[in-house]
């Protein structure tokens, strides 16, 4: 089976009236955002957005990463695939612990068209590294439409497949590494995860994925029914894609590495978290992927939390139901790093 398999069978293209509601903490907080958290980007406005996506979001210096002492955080630039471009890593980990900790190599979101290594990793560092004692690698990978397919997941790759290869001399268990990311993050996770199997690279024991941008296609029933709605809809979704992929948007051999929702064969791969809201563009894909993966023999953990939009715990990140999603994220990395840790015999 497809991991999203051919569209699912729907009826008449709902409504906004049958749209699940937003949570309650949630509706507040994106009705003071107003119109401007759901206004959609198109291929007329995107690199106005872009612009403006830069301005809102400036990179934290790497003496800001630092805060104070509490991280040992450099930058790194690493070469690409097949001596293509070479990729920035910022890698960061919590100052005085000895060893090798083990490793979340970390994509950020954005769509594929938006965001920066930089901007994500005090979030990361206050929520993951001290309380679990591992190491963070952000990778700074090309952005579309300025760099289509293959560009960003070979990006990825390259920097995954580097580190795993240094990880000695960065102080990392590469037995022990995590592939994890954020929407289009996410998406590139799940791509990393397939190329490593495929090309026979290094082994993650693990894929974060968070509310995953996955399948191109955009024609499951949540992206009909939350369009409009969702801060994250299904024409801002057709402009990345479209962004990413160029002229091969549509085409019926795009290999999975551009959309994983492609794969056919979900099979040997790490266990995966799979989060989305039941009110998000992508919540049936990312459940179908699950499904796939179940199907195919494999270990997925998938939380559908009600009533949350894209990128929830941004919006709101104090919000009851954004704080039970961070809660469910920690026991799974820590319950996959207690599992693969040397006492617990050989990682996976």
């Amino acid at each position: 089976m497809s991991a999203g398999g051919m569209p699912p069978e729907r009826g008449p293209v709902s409504t906004a009236g049958d749209a699940p509601p937003f949570d309650p903490e949630l509706r507040v907080v994106l009705a003071a955002l107003g119109d401007a958290a759901r206004e959609p980007i198109t291929l007329e406005n995107l690199a106005a957005r872009q612009q403006r996506d830069a301005a809102a979001r400036p990179r934290p210096t790497v003496r800001d990463l630092r805060a104070d002492g509490r991280f040992e955080v450099t930058e790194l630039r690493v070469p690409g695939v097949s001596g293509g471009q070479d990729v920035t890593l910022v890698s960061a980990r919590p100052a005085g612990i000895a060893g090798r900790l083990p490793l979340l190599y970390y994509m950020h979101g954005g769509g594929m068209i938006a965001g920066n290594a930089w901007s994500v990793l005090p979030r990361l560092l206050r929520e993951w590294a001290l309380t679990l004692e591992l190491a963070v690698v952000s990778v700074e990978y090309r952005l579309a439409p300025q760099a289509q397919y293959p560009a960003p997941v070979e990006d990825c790759y390259a920097g995954f497949v580097w580190v795993a290869g240094q990880a000695a001399q960065l102080g990392i268990d590469a037995g022990r590494i995590i592939v994890g990311g954020k929407s289009a993050g996410g998406g590139l996770a799940a791509a990393v995860a397939l190329l490593t199997r495929d090309r026979g690279g290094p082994t993650p024991i693990g894929q974060l994925l968070l509310s995953p941008m996955l399948d191109d296609r955009n024609d499951t029933f949540s992206s009909h029914q939350m369009a409009g709605i969702d801060t994250w809809d299904r024409t801002s979704n057709t402009t990345a894609w479209q962004a990413l992929l160029g002229d091969r948007y549509g085409a019926a051999d795009l290999p999975p590495y551009a959309a994983p929702a492609r794969a056919t064969d979900l099979s040997g791969l790490p266990p995966a978290y799979i989060e989305v809201g039941s009110a998000e563009t992508f919540r049936d894909e990312d459940v179908a992927y699950a499904q796939a993966i179940w199907q195919a023999g494999g270990q997925a953990e998938l939380h559908v939390w009600p009533g949350a939009c894209h990128g929830f715990d941004t919006f709101a990140p104090q919000a009851v139901l954004s704080q039970d999603a961070g809660n469910a994220r920690s026991r799974w990395l820590r319950r996959i790093l207690t599992q693969s840790a040397p006492s617990s015999g050989p990682a996976r």
